[in-house]
């Protein structure tokens, strides 16, 4: 087949009268079992090529936030030393501990061992009207402290860094459910016009150990593929092989793109496959990229007072400068942008490796929340703050903290969110969890609910089960909701 009328001819003589009734009436089919299960649905019916639409339409509730900007840090950052000061647990530093927190419970790496209390290494002062104590450490965070709810009883299922990172951001421990940044998507379609509805933006710190993030994490799992996550890179090429090849014009490179979608096209009308569409469209979305992309990235363009309030310096791959780029795909209209800053795994020198830890990221997270009020956008804006989990009250390896998922602090901003809010609170040594506990299916139902989606609706059949980013558990929480 070295021409477009041999192809033609090929899709053609696929074309038979089985495949032409069984799709007819698969179609007829659905629109029928549609118009009974959801009478008003049918003239809601997307375009499945067209990335910026999504099936939830109307939303389920007025919606507060348009987008999100989760600040993922991997590693699992230590609350201790963050933002749950513990004065019992910095008593019984170097004691036992008491048994009676721990007997039967899950412990990552210290099963068998000495338990002794590790009091916090660092000191903690108060913030804002709210007077919340956090370390300080974070001063430029803690300036902004009266604009975030602060969730210190949050749990997770998950103890090691790989499923914990699957169990947050997909609802499950499962490889190859969707993403958080997938379902959003799928469910709201994007506002970008020529940049994908979720982008993902990774940065290296230092003073933990540094464990790989897998592009898993971002996938579409069930969804169509349109909707995962793209990874832009903060230095080098952005994205890998999206540059134009030397001797080709910008024209001749669109009439190719063309000429392959309308052959990927007419294969569709044949075979039917979701997938073609999604090709589709994601050679469009490329092509747009192109031109696209190096605007994103470049920053010269910003003023030098907001370079400054940001702490970063344009190309530098830096976490301050990924929250730079947040803010502008924010307003280019991405639905979904997910941060990674990772070495937040301290096994050992916890003192240490959090001081590091705050010089990369609390200016940039106060610049951000101060950015984006600046422009009238963090009221529909939801930030979110996480690790997959949270550190020991005990030591290991005399300087260090264990993993721990039975109670660690994350935070969140902006759209629909109750400023200045603390909820919850782990027990007088940090341990667990025990006044007003939520876990990871409760967060992002809590999420969902401030973009407007109702979680137990946003669903896809697979298997023959409806699957959905919180399973078959969360609740919102409206204790923390404006």
């Amino acid at each position: 087949m070295n021409t477009g009328s041999e192809f033609s001819q090929y899709l053609r003589q696929r074309q038979t009268r089985r495949v032409f009734l069984g799709r007819t009436s698969q179609g007829v089919g659905a629109l029928a079992l549609a118009s009974l299960l959801s009478p008003g649905r049918l003239g809601a019916v997307t375009n499945p090529t067209d990335p910026r639409l999504g099936v939830v339409q109307p939303t389920h509730f007025p919606a507060r936030a348009k987008r999100v900007i989760w600040l993922s840090m991997a590693g699992g950052p230590s609350h201790l030393e963050t933002f749950d000061y513990k004065p019992k647990l910095a008593e019984m530093h170097g004691q036992p501990m008491p048994e009676s927190f721990t007997k039967g419970k899950q412990i990552a790496q210290l099963q068998g061992q000495k338990l002794m209390c590790y009091g916090p290494q660092l000191k903690f002062r108060r913030f804002g009207q709210t007077g919340i104590e956090l370390c300080e450490m974070f001063p430029q965070i803690g300036s902004v402290a009266d604009e975030i709810c602060w969730v210190r009883s949050m749990t997770s299922e998950a103890i090691n860094h790989d499923p914990a990172h699957m169990f947050m951001n997909t609802g499950s421990q499962i490889a190859g459910r969707p993403s958080m940044g997938a379902w959003i998507t799928y469910g709201l379609g994007t506002d970008a016009e020529n940049l994908p509805g979720f982008v993902v933006l990774t940065s290296l710190g230092r003073g933990g150990q540094n464990q790989p993030i897998a592009a898993r994490q971002w996938a579409a799992g069930l969804l169509p593929t349109r909707f995962q996550g793209v990874h832009l890179r903060g230095k080098g090429d952005p994205v890998m092989y999206l540059g134009t090849p030397n001797g080709v014009t910008r024209a001749q490179q669109q009439d190719v793109v063309q000429a392959v979608n309308r052959l990927n096209a007419q294969h569709d009308s044949v075979v039917d496959d979701p997938e073609i569409a999604t090709r589709i469209a994601q050679y469009e979305m490329a092509f747009q990229m192109q031109a696209s992309v190096p605007e994103l990235m470049d920053v010269s363009r910003e003023p030098g007072t907001i370079l400054e309030l940001y702490g970063c310096k344009p190309g530098d791959g830096s976490f301050a400068s990924n929250c730079l780029l947040a803010r502008r795909l924010a307003e280019r209209g991405v639905r979904f942008i997910q941060l990674y800053h990772k070495d937040w795994d301290h096994h050992g020198g916890v003192k240490q490796g959090i001081e590091f830890k705050a010089e990369e990221i609390d200016r940039a997270c106060m610049a951000l929340i101060t950015d984006l009020k600046q422009r009238d956008m963090l009221r529909d804006t939801l930030i979110v703050w996480a690790g997959e989990f949270g550190r020991t009250p005990m030591s290991q390896g005399g300087d260090g903290r264990d993993h721990h998922n039975a109670g660690f602090t994350v935070w969140l901003c902006g759209g629909g969110i109750r400023p200045g809010t603390v909820y919850g609170a782990t027990d007088e040594l940090g341990y667990a969890a025990v006044d007003n506990p939520i876990d990871v299916h409760d967060l992002h139902a809590t999420m969902l609910r401030t973009l407007g989606i109702e979680h137990t609706r946003l669903s896809i059949k697979f298997q023959g089960l409806d699957v959905r980013l919180t399973g078959i558990a969360g609740k919102v929480v409206p204790e923390i909701l404006a």
